[in-house]
Parts: structure tokens; C-alpha cells; sequence
């Protein structure tokens, strides 16, 4: 599967934004889709997944209640919205799948198929 991430950019402190993950082919039922990012000088950290048949959502602890994932299944394509950004929120955001249902916390190396990122800068 292809995957293409979009909809980042620069957004005031307090802002949103919606990432979207577009695949090249039907998820449901055959991939797990996470998000992902990476901060300048920081390790890729897994921030929120949906698995396979979409009955189980992950947040990493802090997340839930600014970030919420859904999917589309007819348009093939998961979203992450963002609300309530802050500065410490900036990083390029990568959406990735993965033919396994996932562990958590998560982790790069579960999944396959990775998007090319998309950058989040949150600053006034």
C-alpha cells in the first residue's frame, strides 16, 4: 500500500489542524494505521493508531482529548485532528500501516508502508 500524508502547516498556538492519510488501496480489515512524528533532535515518536477493523483506537498518554483519529473507509483515508496545538506539537507528522495489528506503545519498526511526512509548525 501507498500512503500520502497531508495537511500540515503553520498555526498559531491554540490552533487546529487535520492531517489526512490517504491509501492507495481498502484498509479496512487489512492494515493497522498509525501516526507518527519527529521533532528536530528528537526520536519518532508513535502518537495514535487505529487498527485493522477500526474497533480499537490508541492515543499516547496526553494526546486524547486534542487529537482525535478517524478513517474513512470509503475514501480509503485516516485523519488525525489536531486541536488545541502547541508549540511543543511542531514536527513532521508520518502516517504509516502495517499488515500486523500492532503492540503498544507503538513502534516504527511494526510497520511496513510509510508516508512521506507532512510538517507541523506550531508558532505565533
Amino acid at each position: 500500500v501507498q500512503l500520502q500524508a497531508s495537511g500540515g502547516g503553520l498555526v498559531q498556538p491554540g490552533g487546529s489542524l487535520r492531517l489526512s492519510c490517504a491509501a492507495s488501496e481498502p484498509t479496512l480489515g487489512r492494515y493497522a494505521i498509525a501516526w507518527f512524528r519527529q521533532a528536530p533532535g528528537k526520536e519518532r515518536e508513535g502518537i495514535s493508531s487505529i487498527t485493522k477493523s477500526v474497533s480499537s483506537i490508541y492515543y499516547v498518554e496526553g494526546m486524547q482529548g486534542r487529537f482525535t483519529i478517524s478513517k474513512d473507509n470509503a475514501k480509503n483515508t485516516v485523519y488525525l485532528q489536531m486541536n488545541s496545538l502547541k508549540p511543543e506539537d511542531t514536527a513532521v507528522y508520518y502516517c504509516a500501516a502495517s499488515s500486523w495489528e500492532v503492540s503498544i506503545p507503538l513502534r516504527g519498526a511494526d510497520f511496513e508502508f510509510w508516508g512521506q511526512g507532512t510538517q507541523v509548525t506550531v508558532s505565533s
